[in-house]
């Protein structure tokens, strides 16, 4: 079956991701020297860093769960694919591969430049403010067991009978994080959302957001207190924003 529609004529002229891709675009074309230093010359070709951010902003906007599942996704759907760069008949990454590459770009601080890139333009169309703004935190669970969380002056006991998921009972025991922690992750902190909530072992996880506009201007992540918000809101946690707002005001011809 042959078809003469590009996937560009399939995606209505409204949609909602093409103004993204377009912003997407210019951000990446700033990038471009930044990746050219993350790949050696040498060895199998890998993917294309401007497509493995498109795809990875995709996973975000529309909660794919999974690395596979997004590469399921660009087989069969051409919003996708058109919106990553892929022809219809082009292959798709394998999943592992994927992550890899994924990895490598993070460690190479893409991802953060990308974001400032974004906020950049933002900031270029007078939509950011030093004024109105607040700050959201949430639990970001850890991949740590809480059978890891043990008391730190405990000795190290016989083996059970199943070393990979021993039997333990907390019942009775007071867990605390100045007394207790994770062998697997120890900056982990038992937390929960209120009081009606399981404790978790968890990282607080805080976005400020511009209010006038509900754009997202930064992010941290931090370990669990029963102040994180408050202290993030002190902006002591988010330097760069405050800093860029300065900078941005102080120029001739700039209006906050």
């Amino acid at each position: 079956m042959f078809s003469y529609l590009s996937p560009e004529q399939r995606v209505p002229a409204d949609h909602p991701l093409r103004p993204i891709r377009t912003m997407v675009d210019v951000v990446l074309k700033g990038l471009s020297r930044s990746f050219g230093r993350l790949y050696i010359d040498w060895g199998r070709p890998s993917i294309a860093p401007e497509k493995l951010l498109r795809a990875l902003l995709l996973q975000v906007l529309y909660t794919i769960r999974s690395e596979r599942m997004l590469m399921e996704q660009l087989e069969y759907n051409l919003l996708f694919r058109w919106f990553v760069g892929l022809n219809v008949d082009e292959p798709v990454w394998v999943p592992t591969v994927f992550s890899k590459n994924r990895g490598r770009l993070l460690n190479g601080d893409i991802a953060e430049k990308f974001f400032q890139q974004v906020l950049k333009q933002a900031r270029a169309n007078d939509l950011l403010s030093h004024e109105h703004f607040s700050v959201d935190g949430t639990l970001i669970e850890a991949w740590a067991s809480q059978k890891s969380f043990q008391r730190k002056d405990q000795g190290r006991t016989p083996p059970p009978e199943d070393p990979g998921n021993p039997t333990i009972d907390f019942r009775g025991e007071e867990r605390r994080n100045d007394t207790h922690a994770s062998t697997t992750d120890p900056e982990a902190r038992l937390a929960r959302k209120s009081g009606g909530h399981e404790s978790k072992l968890a990282y607080c996880g805080n976005v400020l957001i511009e209010n006038r506009n509900g754009l997202v201007v930064d992010t941290e992540l931090v370990l669990c207190s029963g102040t994180a918000e408050r202290d993030a809101a002190l902006a002591d946690q988010f330097p760069d924003f405050f800093l860029h707002q300065q900078i941005h005001q102080s120029q001739p011809g700039l209006t906050n």
